[in-house]
């Protein structure tokens, strides 16, 4: 310090003395940037970024640690918010309490949090948005999952510093039996750099951690054997592993979210689109709003109303659709225009070592975890080893003063004082300080027997587990074998199935044909445009004129109407009754129970609610040499098109055929060229014609007349007879459960566009003619090994042997096939496996 050189005359007029600080010139740059460096140091060391060990913040941590030290335990009652802010602030946290209280209100919600860290009562927030309820109106405690995360601290196996006024200490880090980092995630914006990791389920990642363990070499592809991608607590659809594996090798990445949706038809014929899960930080009020200002500027058409029906049962949002509308496209406008469909951008930046920030890949971040594990697990067995050691000694001093009792009680009798007892003990026996305290505190009933054994034995177990304590510190691989076996008890604990559904592909462009084993299936398709996939096993082979079992449950009104025999893998064509064509994989459609409805059609294909299947081609089961697919309507058109005009079919569709006024497209077969094919009319006809006879047109030309049909008749069946199977065959099923086979012989060849010839005689007690097919007697063998599927109006499902069929003349009434459980039942659909 410089003084004023006149301070004795400053003196004389008893004026105050005046010291000046001494001032360093410094460049205004050098100085702010230092500063700076200091805030954005402080910034994300002490409040934005999570520690990689325990996966939590400063704020969040301190949180804990009072309620910890504040005794509410899952076991214990709740207290009132204020009491734990108050504490935190007062403690270990001096900033604002609205920042505290805001902190410890998302460690509470369960829609934030994969595993909440508080169990909160009260208001904490919704998924809406809506803030919390003031502090001194909530109350909390810890969650159990939470207590995983505090054990042991007693232990000494974490460092712990001193508060911001020195009254009082915290841990740097929690001991953190659980993976917090990850199983919850975080997000934080420090000064250049910011951090966002999502959420994983819990089973997920403690298997990739016990597999590094016991293959510390393994690879991220090896660890995402078990991390399958983010599992959110609010659920959703994540797409495209291959993002995804990116994300997890570089530590950074977007990842495709979309909302759980599905199509369904109410009892008034409308369809709605019903919304069960969104994508994680989706706010729904937010959403529900953004979806009524497209409608309202007329940016998404065929939407009549959206109401939130969410309750304490979970999300739900209905969409009601216009009737002219098409569910899927409007459903796909949606993801396009809303957070329907959002992405989550993964950064996987975290502190290591508590003071440097680093992106890290998913191999890193288990092994930090280990690491801290290691550290933990190592202190508390060298923390139990000292304190076994210190109650050994003691211990060792007891058992020697008691053989030696007499002798003991003598000096201790004999001395003046404790002090002078204590001295003469160390000198007479080399007792310790330790010991001979521990023996002069001893009572009097510690001389008898029984308590002379328990010494005795309690000295043998603590050697014992001295001795397996240094054993264990001597060997890593005990370490990680004590974490591992630690992890698996929480796992049992904790664990639970995953929420979000991960989709192996990108989200306009995905298949599940690598997880999907390629294997035969039937699809069924019902009248009012439902549909499911099941195993052909589901029906076992019955006798003839059985009654067989209920294929599917139909709504009121609802019957089935379509029936195929295909593989998963196969591509399959959908055409509609207005004469569009769709196109779907097998294995999109989901697989359903014998009794379950399915789901709408709509839920996978834009067609219009009035607008039903009529066919469905399955590509993967075509041969070589067809190259084309006829088509046939139930006025009797007939049309034959090049197969090469429908290898890519757009999602929306594409027109099949034009239809003439009143008339549905109904059949679709492939052909090779040179086949014969056969019409049947639902009053007995059928005819038999060269394909030749029809020109190849293209896809959207109206065909020609395939069958001259009298008053009231109509088309129930096309087949296509191939040149291998002209010994075969024509299999006919009349709607009252009756059928037979005729051979194909018996049809002569006529020209395109005739009456036919009579192929069953129809009558009251057979019914009319539902469906017939042709048999490839060849292919079957002799012994007929094929299988008839026949299905009714209720849903009655029968699997016959076709050599259970009589081969009967054409004129013939036929045999029962079928049965009915229900009055009126009909026969609608029959396939062949």
């Amino acid at each position: 310090m410089n003084k004023s050189k006149d301070k004795s005359n400053k003196n004389e007029a008893n004026e105050p003395e005046v010291i000046m600080e001494r001032i360093d010139d410094q460049p205004i740059t050098e100085e702010m940037g230092t500063s700076y460096l200091d805030y954005a140091m402080s910034v994300i060391v002490s409040r934005a970024l999570p520690d990689i060990r325990d996966g939590l913040k400063p704020v969040h941590r301190r949180i804990l640690y009072a309620m910890w030290t504040l005794g509410l335990r899952p076991s214990a009652k709740f207290r009132k918010s204020a009491t734990v802010v108050g504490e935190v602030l007062g403690k270990y946290h001096p900033h604002g309490d609205s920042a505290v209280y805001e902190s410890m209100v998302r460690l509470a919600q369960h829609f934030s949090m994969r595993y909440p860290l508080v169990w909160g009562q009260g208001n904490f927030g919704s998924i809406d948005g809506d803030s919390a309820a003031a502090m001194r109106y909530t109350e909390a405690k810890l969650s159990k999952v939470t207590e995983t995360m505090l054990f042991d601290l007693d232990k000494e196996t974490v460092d712990f510093r001193p508060n911001y006024d020195n009254s009082q200490h915290e841990p740097v880090v929690l001991p953190a039996k659980l993976p917090n980092l990850l199983i919850n995630g975080g997000m934080g914006i420090a000064v250049g750099m910011a951090t966002n990791i999502p959420p994983h389920n819990l089973t997920e990642v403690g298997q990739a951690t016990m597999h590094l363990i016991d293959n510390p070499e393994s690879t991220i592809d090896d660890l995402l054997e078990f991390v399958k991608g983010p599992d959110f607590p609010t659920g959703g659809i994540i797409f495209d592993r291959k993002q995804i594996k990116q994300a997890y090798i570089t530590g950074k990445g977007g990842v495709v979210t979309r909302a759980k949706t599905e199509i369904i038809e109410s009892k008034k014929g409308y369809f709605r689109i019903i919304i069960t899960e969104i994508p994680y930080q989706v706010n729904k009020s937010n959403l529900l709003e953004k979806i009524a200002y497209l409608v309202k500027e007329k940016k998404i058409e065929g939407i009549r109303d959206v109401r939130d029906e969410s309750d304490k049962d979970g999300l739900r949002i209905m969409i009601e659709l216009k009737k002219d509308s098409y569910p899927k496209k409007v459903l796909n406008r949606l993801f396009k225009l809303t957070q329907l469909q959002d992405t989550f951008y993964m950064n996987l930046l975290a502190l290591v070592d508590g003071i440097q920030p680093r992106i890290l890949n998913l191999k890193l971040v288990l092994e930090e975890y280990i690491k801290h594990r290691q550290n933990v697990v190592r202190r508390r067995i060298e923390f139990d080893l000292k304190k076994a050691e210190a109650r050994a000694h003691i211990l060792e001093g007891l058992k020697k003063a008691l053989a030696h009792i007499n002798e003991v009680i003598n000096i201790i009798k004999k001395s003046k004082d404790k002090a002078e007892a204590k001295v003469k003990l160390i000198k007479k026996f080399k007792f310790t300080d330790i010991q001979a305290d521990a023996i002069l505190e001893m009572r009097l009933h510690q001389l008898a027997n029984m308590e002379r054994q328990r010494i005795e034995n309690e000295l043998k177990e603590k050697i014992a587990f001295i001795k397996e304590c240094k054993i264990i510190l001597a060997s890593t691989k005990k370490i990680l074998k004590i974490i591992k076996v630690e992890l698996e008890e929480l796992l049992e604990k904790f664990g639970d199935d995953r929420r979000t559904q991960v989709m192996s592909r990108a989200v306009d462009d995905f298949r599940q044909e690598d997880l999907i084993p390629n294997e035969p299936c039937i699809i069924m398709v019902t009248k009012d445009g439902y549909i499911k996939r099941m195993p052909t096993t589901t029906f076992k082979i019955q006798g003839r004129g059985g009654k067989g079992v209920v294929g599917l449950t139909t709504k009121e009104e609802d019957m089935i109407e379509k029936i195929i025999s295909t593989n998963t893998h196969s591509d399959l064509l959908f055409f509609t009754t207005y004469g569009k064509v769709f196109q779907l994989k097998a294995y999109e459609i989901p697989v359903a129970s014998r009794q379950a409805k399915g789901q709408a059609l709509v839920n996978f294909l834009q067609v219009s609610p009035q607008e039903k299947i009529s066919a469905i081609l399955a590509l993967g089961e075509l041969k070589k040499e067809e190259q084309y697919l006829v088509m046939a309507t139930r006025g009797g058109v007939i049309k034959k098109t090049n197969l090469s005009d429908f290898t890519k079919v757009r999602r929306s569709g594409l027109i099949a055929i034009k239809l003439r006024e009143s008339d549905v497209l109904q059949w679709v077969k492939p052909s090779t060229g040179n086949d014969d094919i056969t019409l049947a009319t639902a009053k007995g006809q059928a005819i038999r014609f060269k394909e030749k006879g029809i020109r190849p047109m293209g896809r959207t030309a109206s065909g020609v007349r395939g069958i001259k049909l009298k008053k009231d008749d109509n088309v129930i069946g096309m087949n296509v007879v191939t040149a291998d199977i002209i010994a075969g065959d024509l299999l006919v099923v009349m709607s009252n459960g009756y059928g037979k086979r005729t051979k194909l012989k018996n049809y002569k060849i006529q020209g395109r566009g005739g009456s036919g010839i009579k192929t069953a005689n129809v009558t009251t007690k057979t019914g009319e003619i539902v469906a017939s097919i042709v048999l490839d007697i060849k292919n079957l063998s002799d012994s007929l090994k094929g299988d008839l599927i026949i299905i009714s109006e209720a849903g009655q499902v029968i699997r016959l042997s076709v050599k259970s069929v009589s081969e009967l003349g054409r004129a013939t009434q036929g045999v029962r096939l079928m049965r009915f459980k229900k009055k009126n039942d009909k026969i609608v659909s029959i396939t062949l496996v």
